[in-house]
């Protein structure tokens, strides 16, 4: 278990990321393709137990590739459990209370019905040794927005086909001035006939493919403030069923076009999930219940 010494440090991560787009007008509508390819060079900190620290290179990342005919899509994309309902606030590091899940292959359909209505269904294949599927039946996905000049409203639900399981999330966003704007996301989810144990009884602390926080519901909420067309500010506020808790905030400053340094700080709080042995003198049986930590990323696009 580790206790909170071990995380006593820094580390470093460098990524390249290489997109690509292609378009066209067909007579079925727009014809567009998408791809989007990670390589990543960071360090690692093993155990305590063989406490190493070391140079990696993570190879090739595929994380999107797609084509897109109309509002049909195929290929490989984050979930639309995700993507519609869009991926909580302007922060760097959101890991302890998680919105999004993964990337997966997906058969999907974007409709935008006009007066700012616009839906989504999208059948996926999930990721990973638990969340792919086994069978016929693929996960299902689907979403409706309503966008007006104050904002909008998003819901989104998904069935996870293996854990027999359901989750949803609704997300507001309010447009207050031109430089103000707030936010907020929850979501819930049912555990899955999968998640029982001998006794009957839910573990809360299975996720399956879409109920990713832990408990049964989470939230996240914040606020973006544009100081001026180079400088912003970003806040969030989260927290789940367990009592895990974490705020952030940074700032983003554009140096000159293309080039943006962001400096963030974050905390978290752990509650029922926490990272270190039982002590009866802690909160919730964590040993070191609550984290503080910065981000500093400089960011050049081209």
């Amino acid at each position: 278990m580790r206790t909170g010494e071990d995380q006593g440090t820094w580390r470093n991560n460098t990524r390249f990321t290489f997109k690509t787009w292609t378009g066209q007008h067909t007579e079925l509508g727009a014809l567009t393709t998408y791809t989007e390819t990670h390589v990543n060079f960071g360090n690692s900190a093993n155990s305590r137990d063989s406490p190493q620290n070391y140079d990696f290179n993570s190879g090739l990342a595929l994380a999107s590739a797609w084509v897109e005919l109309g509002g049909l899509r195929v290929g490989k994309d984050g979930s639309a459990f995700d993507t519609f309902v869009s991926y909580a606030g302007n922060v760097l590091d959101s890991m302890l209370i998680r919105s999004a899940g993964f990337d997966t292959n997906v058969a999907q359909y974007y409709f935008d019905a006009g007066n700012g209505i616009s839906t989504v269904i999208s059948l996926e294949q999930g990721s990973g040794s638990a969340g792919t599927i086994d069978s016929y039946i693929p996960h299902v996905v689907a979403g409706l927005k309503y966008t007006q000049g104050w904002g909008s409203i998003t819901g989104v639900a998904a069935y996870d086909s293996n854990y027999e399981a359901l989750a949803g999330k609704i997300r507001v966003d309010v447009a207050v001035t031109n430089q103000l704007s707030l936010f907020g996301l929850f979501g819930y989810g049912s555990n899955g006939s999968l998640n029982e144990d001998s006794n009957g009884a839910i573990a809360n602390h299975v996720r399956g493919s879409y109920k990713i926080w832990n408990g049964q519901w989470a939230f996240w909420a914040g606020a973006t403030y544009e100081f001026d067309e180079k400088t912003s500010f970003n806040f969030q506020v989260s927290s789940d069923q367990l009592k895990n808790s974490g705020l952030a905030a940074n700032v983003v400053y554009m140096v000159v076009p293309g080039f943006t340094v962001t400096a963030e700080v974050d905390y978290d709080h752990y509650g029922n999930f926490g990272v270190g042995p039982a002590d009866p003198t802690t909160v919730k049986g964590t040993s070191k219940p609550n984290s503080v930590g910065g981000i500093l990323r400089f960011q050049r696009s081209f």
